[in-house]
């Protein structure tokens, strides 16, 4: 499969640029930025060609590896799809209804692969874990607490300057990894009720379709000494805590892009695909409804 990269920052020279170099069954072919010399020079860092023509990468490629803003993802993955691409794309898909659902019916309409690179969801002991607890069921509520500290004084993170994370948050940052763990487990999202705390820490209460359910932390303002990550689930089996994360993204984004090849080989959809991200981005703008109106929101 031959793969482009769009996106020139951070996460795209961390962790989407070296691994699409170095996985066995991707040919890398090259870098799109909005910005044509980071995009040549993240390119020559892995000796494959920046492009300053989206539409010529998009021609040379059979998929794109999305590494850019949601509000920009969006649009561009439309664009990809329409040029026939398979979509790694990031999370969240978007930050509307519209721009997400925009991108779920391109998939649909131009028979693409598509996987949301959520880590969680592909992390080497999280994976069978989350299918060991859906397969149970019988859960009774469950508890996440996503507990960032990227905008807390002292922070060293490289994201820190993101304008998006600066003016969305954690629900939107941090929310869909929590929800892409708790929904495959719980079932879908019926109703969202959000409370605001310290900072732009959020604090979210689900109700799920199979009658559970399950309380969100969200926050990357908490102090340096406080932050972690942890979720745990209790019901007919008793209490059981998701694996701690023992490896980075990077081993999770190889099997993303294992799973979009298979997807894009098989034709079936992948649970993770642009459906699924454009529900967790339904979830969410549900949640900034109930933060504004203090009430509960079907979604």
């Amino acid at each position: 499969m031959r793969i482009g990269l769009l996106g020139t920052g951070p996460w795209a020279e961390r962790v989407h640029a070296p691994v699409l170099a170095e996985h066995p069954g991707l040919e890398f072919t090259g870098v799109w930025g909005r910005r044509p010399e980071a995009a040549e020079a993240l390119g020559a860092a892995h000796g494959v060609p920046g492009y300053a023509d989206l539409d010529r990468l998009l021609a040379e490629v059979d998929a794109v590896s999305i590494a850019l803003p949601p509000t920009v993802q969006a649009g561009l993955a439309v664009r990809a799809a329409e040029a026939g691409c398979h979509l790694l794309l990031d999370k969240p898909v978007a930050l509307t209804v519209p721009d997400a659902k925009a991108v779920a019916e391109a998939v649909r309409e131009h028979k693409v692969a598509s996987v949301v690179f959520f880590t969680v969801r592909f992390g080497g002991e999280q994976i069978p874990w989350i299918e060991r607890q859906a397969e149970l069921g019988g859960w009774f509520t469950g508890r996440s607490d996503w507990l960032g500290s990227v905008f807390a004084p002292g922070s060293t993170s490289p994201y820190a300057a993101s304008p998006w994370r600066v003016e969305k948050g954690a629900l939107w940052d941090v929310g869909p990894h929590a929800l892409s763990v708790l929904l495959p487990v719980l079932g879908d999202a019926t109703q969202v009720t959000a409370t605001a705390g310290p900072l732009d820490t959020v604090h979210l209460v689900v109700r799920h379709a199979g009658g559970a359910s399950s309380t969100l932390a969200l926050s990357l303002t908490a102090p340096l000494a406080a932050g972690g990550t942890g979720m745990e689930l209790r019901g007919e089996h008793g209490v059981v805590e998701l694996p701690p994360r023992g490896e980075g993204p990077v081993a999770a984004l190889h099997r993303a892009l294992d799973a979009l090849q298979a997807s894009a080989a098989s034709g079936e959809p992948h649970p993770c695909g642009a459906d699924f991200g454009l529900r967790v981005v339904e979830i969410l703008v549900g949640a900034e409804r109930s933060l504004a109106s203090g009430g509960p929101v079907a979604v």
